[in-house]
């Protein structure tokens, strides 16, 4: 009925170099590094999708503290430009459950790079397919990383949320 229901976007491909990240490491890619923030052990895997992600798996996201945590990954040393933090916990073949902490802004709705840098880690460390869905407070995204190509795409439901005008009225 003349209406858009929802919208897939080219992401563009994920960068797994780490001084392209960046991230300070001694190994060119960081996939299920270990990563110890005071009393907790993480394993991390880096990805940028033109902003810098960790993507950290965990069992229980509910036990996550995301903004003690979040902050302290956000600005640890090995990020020179701070990260974007996403924890996730793995529900299914294919379908995540994530919280991110965004560096700047601390933990939000959604994120869809960090979605993206998700599934990447996840194809990364064998816990999926190319094609998930991963599952965020903000609302649901599928993504479908397509190899030969190198690109992202990220499909998402479409809202309107409001209206405005420019200007002012005398």
């Amino acid at each position: 009925n003349e209406k858009v229901i929802s919208v897939t976007v080219n992401m563009g491909s994920p960068i797994l170099n780490s001084s392209l990240i960046p991230a300070i490491f001694d190994k060119e890619r960081i996939i299920s590094e270990p990563l110890c923030i005071e009393d907790k052990m993480f394993y991390m895997t880096c990805v940028s999708m033109g902003n810098p992600h960790c993507v950290l798996f965990v069992d229980d996201l509910n036990a996550i503290d995301i903004a003690y945590y979040g902050s302290r990954i956000e600005n640890c040393p090995l990020f020179p430009e701070r990260v974007n933090v996403e924890f996730v916990q793995v529900l299914s073949d294919n379908t995540f459950k994530m919280r991110v902490w965004e560096r700047g802004s601390g933990e939000t709705l959604a994120c869809g790079t960090g979605a993206c840098a998700v599934v990447v880690a996840g194809v990364l460390n064998n816990l999926c397919s190319p094609r998930s869905v991963v599952h965020l407070l903000g609302g649901d995204l599928s993504i479908s990383w397509d190899i030969e190509t190198n690109n992202l795409f990220l499909t998402g439901s479409a809202a309107f949320v409001f209206e405005g005008e420019y200007g002012s009225k005398n």
